[in-house]
């Protein structure tokens, strides 16, 4: 073999692993590839919006039990509980809303639609490209997550949180439980204002 026959066999082999890692790489909005979306049709993203006052109500009643679990919690560890919790949030959640583990769950204030599914990721309100059907402008065959938010805060008891203003996403929150987040959090509140009626 020559040198020249050696130098096209490994010019060859670059361009084949090159090709193949293209489409791994490429860009997609959302880490989401469209073809993922057609195939989901939105379905359980649809019901939830559509049933959000019920989820509304679910979850008041879930927040509440795990609220009534603190000292559960407390005794195994909150680090220790986080990779069971977040396992069964992802699980449930991602069937639910798809959702992205953002950390910072906001769908109670949000008409139960997740605008993490933003290609954009606004969490204050669409962008000015929604087009005239109500779909995104970046993902044509998406309906926009802030139209959907609107149609279901609209069914909510709390639907005015929608115009409450939201805070950058905190990336180093990202994979974690917002559920034992959100317990420790409000367990916290409950111990400081008993403490404060006690004083």
């Amino acid at each position: 073999m020559t040198g020249n026959d050696s130098t096209k066999t490994t010019t060859v082999t670059q361009a084949t692993l090159v090709k193949k890692t293209r489409e791994r790489l490429a860009y997609r909005p959302a880490d989401v590839s469209p073809l993922r979306r057609v195939q989901r049709r939105y379905t359980m993203r649809r019901w939830s919006v559509r049933h959000a006052r019920f989820l509304e109500w679910v979850y008041a009643r879930f927040s509440s039990l795990f609220l009534a679990l603190h000292p559960f919690w407390n005794a195994v560890g909150y680090a220790r509980a986080e990779k069971p919790v977040k396992f069964v949030e992802r699980q449930v959640k991602g069937l639910m809303f798809d959702c992205r583990m953002c950390g910072q769950c906001i769908l109670s204030s949000t008409g139960m639609s997740c605008p993490m599914n933003c290609p954009k990721q606004l969490r204050n309100g669409p962008c000015g490209g929604v087009r005239a059907n109500g779909h995104c402008e970046v993902e044509p065959d998406m309906p926009c997550v802030w139209v959907k938010a609107w149609e279901g805060a609209q069914a909510m008891r709390n639907g005015d949180a929608i115009l409450d203003v939201q805070k950058p996403v905190d990336q180093s929150l990202r994979e974690s439980s917002a559920w034992l987040r959100v317990t420790a959090r409000a367990a916290q509140e409950r111990e400081n204002a008993a403490g404060s009626s006690a004083a």
